[in-house]
């Protein structure tokens, strides 16, 4: 049977999509406040459990149950993706004394995991289930349920996984996170995990990786003519100079912003001076300091800054460090 042609209403898709992520909002919203015991137990069997974590699910549960295998990784606890119909056929041989199991079904009734358990029984692991249906066999057959029913799904036909997906999702990171925090699981411990990626990148390298040193940076007195200045950030396209004091202490910044706020400003500008246009007490960064904190300076603000000059213990300017080289290879100093 040929679908019929779709006839696009004004707003309606948009409407449609905002029903479903208030669906979803609502079924999380639901489930944190049934959250009970139970996600504490889960806890403790996976903790008192000296393998790896096991995550098993069909269909839409097993893209769910794929991601949490890997969220459970990358925060400390060992975790494996098991498909359960491939389980039987020779994957069982993955399991080891002590692994703990985590079924995840909607309905509760799916009969490749249902089958699964007499047989992990055998290799004495502990059953977590992440289930739909309270009343199913899958449910009265674990160690602990974690609680996914949802009213409904968020489409308009109630069939396609979309709220309780998202529930399942969503318990997955709880137990995660929770696990994270039984472990003390710190940002050291991430970063081994995540070496490479912008995430990688933010946590384990350093500003002085990627900085730009005093000898690329535009450097002025504060007695410098703001034609002396410009022709020094000409020189060093870097999209600001520091100006320094005799010490070589940073007095201020002067950005390609303070420039074009200047000419607007004043209209002889010969008499200008670095002193005049910079901007004193800038947020500045140390050279040890990581990407991760120096994209929480730039970033995280009302008005983003651009540049950070880069001081030593002493006040004194070793040079730049702009937004972009959050993002681009690192350099020599």
């Amino acid at each position: 049977m040929v679908a019929s042609q779709p006839v696009m209403v004004p707003g309606e898709c948009l409407r449609a999509a905002r029903r479903v992520l208030e669906a979803e909002a609502e079924a999380l919203k639901v489930a944190a406040a049934r959250l009970d015991g139970a996600l504490q137990t889960a806890v403790e069997l996976i903790l008192a459990g000296s393998g790896k974590v096991m995550v098993t699910g069909l269909g839409k549960s097993g893209h769910i149950a794929r991601k949490i295998a890997a969220t459970l990784c990358s925060t400390g606890t060992p975790a494996v993706f098991l498909h359960p119909a491939e389980a039987c056929h020779g994957d069982l041989g993955i399991y080891c004394a002590g692994d703990v199991t985590i079924l995840i079904s909607k309905n509760g009734s799916t009969a490749e995991l249902v089958n699964l358990i007499p047989l992990l029984r055998g290799f004495e692991s502990s059953l977590i289930g992440i289930v739909g249906n309270l009343s199913s066999p899958l449910a009265r057959e674990v160690d602990v349920v974690l609680d996914a029913r949802v009213s409904r799904e968020a489409d308009t036909l109630n069939l396609a996984p979309t709220c309780s997906s998202t529930v399942a999702l969503g318990l997955g990171d709880a137990l995660a996170v929770a696990l994270m925090q039984a472990r003390r699981f710190a940002e050291s411990d991430f970063a081994r995990f995540h070496p490479a990626g912008q995430l990688g990148r933010n946590l384990t390298q350093r500003v002085n990786t990627v900085m730009h040193p005093r000898a690329q940076t535009a450097v002025v007195k504060p007695s410098d003519p703001l034609r002396d200045v410009i022709i020094a950030m000409t020189r060093c396209p870097l999209g600001a100079a520091c100006v320094v004091d005799a010490d070589d202490r940073l007095a201020g910044i002067i950005t390609d912003g303070d420039i074009r706020r200047s000419l607007q400003h004043y209209d002889d500008i010969r008499q200008l001076t670095a002193a005049i246009v910079m901007t004193a007490r800038p947020i500045t960064i140390s050279p040890e300091a990581s990407l991760k904190e120096a994209a929480i300076l730039m970033e995280e603000r009302a008005s983003q800054i651009s540049v950070l000059p880069v001081l030593d213990e002493r006040g004194v300017c070793l040079g730049l460090f702009r937004i972009h080289d959050l993002y681009q290879g690192s350099r020599r100093t």
